[in-house]
């Protein structure tokens, strides 16, 4: 037998013709400074014939957490040790940023133990992070062997929690390193004001700080004077903006409390007393930007 086609309405010229310069056209800007590079940002390129694209690579990043008490989790305690929440809490908080984490885990307080380390892992580092070790103590490795060094500073900042704090470079290629302090709050809060800031703009991201909010306060509360408060805190949504509530203790070893938090209100140095409604800065730990 035979088929028949039946042409049911008549066709246009050009119809269903794709035509060039339909999605973009020379002279477009096809992608932003500091614009992370995924599938459909590469599909882009490769549409437009664009072979190579000059791009910024994600910053490998050490963390290496110091002291003779600390343990593996899932390992048994003695009455003198606790578990190690510092280096894997810093690895993810790495991640986050879009950055490689390789997490080396314990180091003890002998500072030959400590300087092998570092050096060892240089070989694979765009950035060091370490926690503890950089206040007054007697067994603040990290301070003792860095300090000699010369190229890293140790100070004090006039911020709670985080005081103590350390920054330079080591190695021949200068590889920058962060020593932040060991009390996990300390070190989480250190890592947002001055870490991540510094691993976005390596890797051209815009904005490379976690912008400041003004919300209102949810409840009355007091502040120490003479140091700027990072104050653990519940984000609630609502019509005008939002509230936001502090959290547990002011302790910088209370980790739950920080779990639980989803903001950080910044609190200046002069303040005493914050009043409920009153609008202060916020940090949205859980908002991308």
């Amino acid at each position: 037998g035979s088929a028949t086609v039946r042409v049911m309405k008549e066709p246009q010229p050009g119809q269903h013709v794709r035509r060039r310069g339909e999605d973009v056209v020379e002279g477009d800007l096809l992608l932003a400074d500091g614009t992370v590079l995924g599938p459909r940002q590469l599909g882009l390129m490769a549409s437009v014939g664009r072979a190579q694209v000059r791009s910024r690579p994600r910053p490998r990043v050490v963390i290496l957490s110091t002291g003779a008490e600390l343990r593996e989790p899932g390992s048994k305690l003695a009455h003198d040790a606790i578990y190690d929440a510092n280096s894997f809490m810093l690895a993810a908080a790495v991640r986050s940023t879009g950055a490689i984490a390789y997490r080396v885990g314990i180091v003890s307080d002998d500072p030959a133990e400590f300087a092998d380390a570092l050096s060892d892992q240089l070989v694979r580092a765009d950035v060091v992070i370490t926690s503890g070790g950089v206040s007054m103590g007697e067994y603040d490795v990290v301070k003792e062997v860095l300090s000699d060094l010369g190229t890293v500073w140790f100070g004090q900042v006039k911020m709670q929690p985080g005081k103590p704090q350390g920054f330079g470079h080591v190695g021949e290629d200068r590889t920058p390193i962060f020593a932040l302090p060991g009390n996990p709050v300390s070190a989480y809060v250190s890592f947002e004001l001055f870490v991540m800031p510094a691993l976005r703009r390596m890797m051209g991201r815009v904005p490379y700080r976690r912008p400041k909010l003004r919300l209102r306060a949810g409840e009355t509360f007091r502040s120490a004077r003479g140091k700027e408060q990072y104050v653990r805190a519940t984000y609630a949504p609502n019509e005008g903006g939002g509230t936001v509530t502090p959290i547990g203790g002011h302790g910088s070893h209370l980790l739950g409390d920080l779990a639980w938090a989803n903001a950080i209100i910044v609190v200046p140095a002069e303040t005493e007393v914050v009043e409920m409604d009153s609008y202060v800065d916020v940090l949205l730990l859980d908002k991308e930007f």
